[in-house]
């Protein structure tokens, strides 16, 4: 019921429905191009298409009364960015001890231009030793879903190349705060 009345929702909104279920019972989501906030909503609405129970983390401001339940209720996991918390780590453990988890990492990290992906995603996919799946909202073409899993091999350089040939030609609703699909660590590997 829930996934019909997605499905009829974005067709009524004029979006199109693209790629086929993930099939991983865990996963790290990356959601892009992020530049609206209208990203959220879209990407629960596209979840339900697909009929996919999805987490997903965003700052901690957010979680506060009246809306915080409703974001919990959502599938939200509120991140305190200012506290000196290994993030990652805390991701890695809870993915491990799940049977089944949809994990969704914002790798831009904000809707503004960033020079930089947020390496988060990339880092506890490796280490807790599952895919990274892409998903999408083209607004240039009104289209959204999902792509094909990469497994993450450590290396760097080349595991981001597939997500810049993935997103090619894909568009925020925002099209100029799409920043670059890049890690620091590209720029500076560590030995």
């Amino acid at each position: 019921m829930k996934q019909r009345f997605a499905r009829w929702l974005l067709r009524l909104l004029g979006w199109q429905i693209e790629g086929i279920r993930p099939e991983h019972p865990r996963f790290v989501l990356i959601a892009a191009p992020h530049t609206s906030n209208w990203d959220l909503p879209l990407m629960l609405a596209f979840a339900a298409a697909f009929n996919l129970k999805i987490s997903w983390m965003a700052k901690h401001s957010l979680f506060f009364p009246p809306m915080g339940w409703l974001m919990r209720a959502m599938g939200g996991m509120p991140i305190v960015r200012h506290e000196n918390r290994n993030v990652v780590d805390e991701m890695v453990d809870t993915m491990q001890s799940a049977q089944a988890l949809i994990l969704v990492v914002p790798t831009e990290g904000t809707r503004e231009h960033a020079q930089y992906w947020k390496s988060g995603f990339y880092h506890i996919a490796r280490k807790a030793e599952v895919p990274i799946v892409p998903s999408f909202l083209d607004f240039s073409q009104k289209r959204g879903g999902f792509g094909p899993a990469l497994v993450p091999t450590g290396n760097i350089s080349q595991d981001m190349q597939y997500f810049r040939d993935f997103y090619q030609g894909m568009e925020g609703k925002f099209p100029g705060q799409f920043g670059p699909i890049r890690l620091k660590e590209e720029d500076n590997p560590t030995p």
